[in-house]
């Protein structure tokens, strides 16, 4: 670690199972607050570490993400993520006012009718593996299916596009140094390929995500042409990254903690209780995420944040603080309820929680239900992990039953 005043260098490149990746921690024993300097973009930034000071910068309109695409900001990639009109980085009210179109799309009520054809897809993959028969590698047969066909169901992109649409994904989260023309590619193509989507669906709306989203209307305000492709976008791909990810690492951990699965078996009305610590305790991605960039000099945990000055949070080590969760980094389904930053926090939450959370009940439901004797099968060691991109999670998961 940096001495006082200089910052830490950081690739946030840690990927050794869903072990806590060793540079945040020493981060946040440094304080709530630290200097950080990453692989790409010019400049230092701020890192904010515990859950109160990770709440202030998401929810004080001071900290302004719109502001960060002007600049070569500090990240993990070689390219940004995101594109200027994405609503990852926009602010209030502009913000706002598509989260509020975009979430007639995904109250319970509509994702528990869609939850039915979740089950019933879960169960077509499931047995598709059943009939293959042990060894059986669970990525391939459900983590990466299951949110790539739901979220493209609801799209209405056609199964034989979907392969790709997963490919593009993938490049898009690169970390390496030769990336960065792949990443600016699979964004082009991404873009291109809703573009003409959206038109297709203004022209013959049909029953899918996109249709409907077309039609959502707040008064006289609905979405543009622009709006419904970048929304389309932002759901494919955080629809696999979060859902294809957090499937095979909750199982990975059921499998790895043979009294958390039991649990699960003996007693389902547990599951959405041990889910939602999993997903507490489970780092879920590399580092950070998207940066904010202050608009005025902001006081925060000891230090003057200046006008100007990029701050990232992170979301890792606020559902690890220990003045927000007793014991943190041990996994107790029982401890009393705390939200925590998994899905993100403030203005930029994620919109679909309640579909993710489905596809998660679901998966890990009907796979303990069916295979209730599931087991690795090959030793925990053994594992691979991905070391490619800012995503934590095994490449595969070899099961048998």
């Amino acid at each position: 670690m940096a001495e006082a005043g200089e910052a830490n260098l950081c690739p946030f490149d840690f990927s050794e199972a869903l072990d806590f990746d060793p540079s945040l921690a020493e981060l946040m024993a440094e304080g709530p607050i630290t200097r950080i300097r990453l692989p790409y973009g010019r400049g230092e930034a701020w890192l904010v570490t515990g859950f109160d000071g990770v709440k202030q910068v998401t929810t004080d309109s001071r900290f302004s993400r719109a502001g960060i695409m002007e600049h070569d900001y500090p990240r993990l990639t070689p390219e940004p993520i995101v594109s200027p009109e994405s609503i990852n980085v926009m602010d209030p009210p502009r913000s706002s006012r598509l989260r509020r179109l975009v979430s007639h799309a995904f109250t319970r009520q509509h994702v528990e009718q869609m939850r039915v054809s979740i089950v019933e897809l879960a169960d077509e993959l499931l047995d598709e593996m059943e009939r293959q028969g042990p060894p059986a590698d669970l990525v391939r047969h459900l983590s990466d299916r299951l949110p790539q066909h739901t979220i493209c169901e609801l799209l209405g992109i056609p199964r034989d596009e979907r392969g790709q649409m997963q490919d593009y994904a993938h490049r898009l989260l690169s970390t390496g140094e030769d990336s960065q023309q792949t990443e600016a590619s699979a964004k082009a193509a991404l873009r291109s390929y809703f573009d003409r989507l959206v038109r297709e669906r203004r022209h013959s709306p049909g029953s899918d995500l996109i249709s409907a989203l077309a039609a959502a209307k707040d008064g006289e305000d609905a979405l543009d042409d622009q709006e419904l492709t970048v929304m389309a976008l932002t759901l494919l791909l955080s629809g696999h990254d979060t859902g294809s990810c957090q499937i095979s690492n909750v199982s990975y951990l059921l499998l790895t903690h043979p009294q958390l699965l039991e649990r699960v078996r003996d007693k389902p009305e547990s599951l959405s209780a041990v889910i939602d610590e999993l997903l507490r305790y489970i780092p879920f991605r590399k580092g950070v995420g998207i940066p904010r960039v202050a608009l005025e000099d902001v006081e925060l945990g000891g230090v003057t944040i200046r006008a100007g000055d990029f701050v990232h949070v992170s979301y890792l080590t606020a559902n690890r603080d220990p003045e927000r969760f007793d014991d943190p980094h041990t996994i107790d389904p029982d401890r009393p309820h705390q939200p925590h930053m998994t899905f993100g926090w403030g203005g930029h939450r994620c919109i679909a929680v309640p579909l993710a959370m489905a596809e998660l009940e679901v998966a890990i439901g009907r796979l303990v239900e069916r295979f209730p004797r599931l087991r690795l099968a090959i030793p925990q060691d053994d594992v691979r992990w991905d070391t490619e991109t800012i995503r934590r999670f095994p490449v595969e998961l070899p099961v048998a039953w």
